[in-house]
């Protein structure tokens, strides 16, 4: 396989198009807030571009949308020379929650449309399950999380959607009992089932995890795997004098941990992945909360794994099944807008601050995430009991 091409490609782009959801049934409520001002939110500092240098990734908002979506918030606005008065955050926070209404206020609502259905139950793992932090390999979900997570499964076809590896999310998450969607979707790993299972489709084989299970796996983009691997040695070697840059590989793509220094950095980095990417036009970059993340371009997103493994587990197609994605980062986005256009289930964004989305309702943290997944078990326990 010829892996470089002459020919230049984009360095950073919007997540792959998705096409129209197979959802067809319909919602009997409307989504929550009507209109919201966009002079609510917080604003994000414009730079300049630099001429002759990478205009492209510059000019689509790159830097400011890393700096928008990048933890923690005091740090970024010092550094910025951006003050926001606790009171005026607090006030365009509840604000923006006309727009996006907790899901543990809302928790009634969602429950009252659920009733007599099904839920399945899609969960970003950073910034959802765990807190955001400096160093990902120590990204981890407490017990009290990792319970909540257990028990719901229990009940609820439950699956962890992120843009780590699938190994690396798994070793995190430790239950064997989910259904894991590692790279964005590009790699999910699933329990073998007697119903419809990811096994009946192309590009799925039988295999065993860790623990000597049998398992299902399909992986969309395997063909890049060599791709990524060639990209990845090199921008390794043009990388190692920065400090605290991380590049984490996995088969399906690899992630680029930005420093916790200054911005400064982040343009040099940009700019080094950007001459290695040009060679490569079927790689592109994209970037969510601090990091940068080298993806093929193939149509396949967290959008599509939740399509999938909706398909999968015998539940697409079917106006007696209520999906919930619970997500806190852009990529997260494209299951927020399959649910949505769908009009089957519901979107719930993690932020503890006002941001545009697809969502239907938001919560503001991993604490709170915890709190509706034990709120989901209880009702479905009381539901149960009262149907005896």
């Amino acid at each position: 396989m010829d892996l470089k091409s002459n020919h230049a490609a984009p360095v950073l782009t919007e997540s792959a198009p998705i096409s129209k959801s197979r959802f067809h049934s319909s919602m009997p409520y409307s989504p929550p807030g009507a209109g919201f001002p966009s002079s609510h939110f917080l604003a994000n500092p414009r730079k300049k571009s630099i001429p002759g240098k990478f205009d492209d990734v510059r000019t689509s908002g790159w830097l400011d949308a890393m700096i928008s979506s990048s933890p923690p918030r005091k740090k970024l606005t010092k550094e910025l020379n951006v003050e926001v008065a606790p009171n005026d955050a607090d006030v365009a926070y509840s604000s923006w929650m006309l727009k996006y209404p907790s899901a543990l206020s809302s928790f009634e609502k969602i429950t009252s449309h659920a009733k007599g259905k099904r839920i399945a139950l899609f969960l970003d793992y950073d910034g959802t399950l765990s807190p955001i932090v400096d160093n990902p390999d120590r990204a981890f979900m407490s017990s009290t999380m990792r319970s909540a997570v257990r028990n719901v499964a229990k009940y609820f076809p439950t699956a962890i959607v992120s843009g780590r590896s699938r190994d690396k999310v798994f070793e995190f998450v430790g239950l064997t009992e989910l259904y894991y969607a590692g790279s964005h979707g590009m790699d999910i790993m699933g329990p073998v089932r007697n119903s419809v299972s990811i096994g009946d489709h192309p590009n799925c084989i039988r295999s065993t995890d860790k623990q000597g299970k049998e398992v299902n796996l399909f992986q969309p983009a395997s063909e890049f795997i060599p791709m990524i691997d060639e990209v990845f040695r090199s921008l390794v070697d043009n990388t190692k004098e920065i400090e605290g840059f991380g590049p984490y590989f996995d088969s399906q793509e690899f992630t680029l941990f930005c420093p916790c220094g200054t911005f400064q950095s982040w343009n040099t980095i940009a700019q080094r992945v950007h001459d290695i990417l040009k060679d490569y036009p079927r790689l592109r970059l994209t970037h969510g909360r601090k990091v940068l993340e080298v993806r093929p371009v193939i149509n396949w997103d967290k959008g599509k794994a939740v399509e999938f493994l909706l398909e999968s587990l015998g539940l697409s197609n079917s106006n007696d099944v209520v999906p919930i994605y619970v997500g806190d980062d852009r990529t997260d986005e494209d299951a927020f807008k399959v649910l949505r256009e769908g009009s089957q289930g519901y979107g719930i964004l993690v932020s503890s601050v006002p941001k545009e989305s697809k969502a239907f309702y938001s919560l503001r943290d991993p604490a709170e995430v915890m709190e509706f997944l034990d709120s989901l078990v209880k009702w479905k326990r009381s539901d149960e009991v009262s149907c005896l």
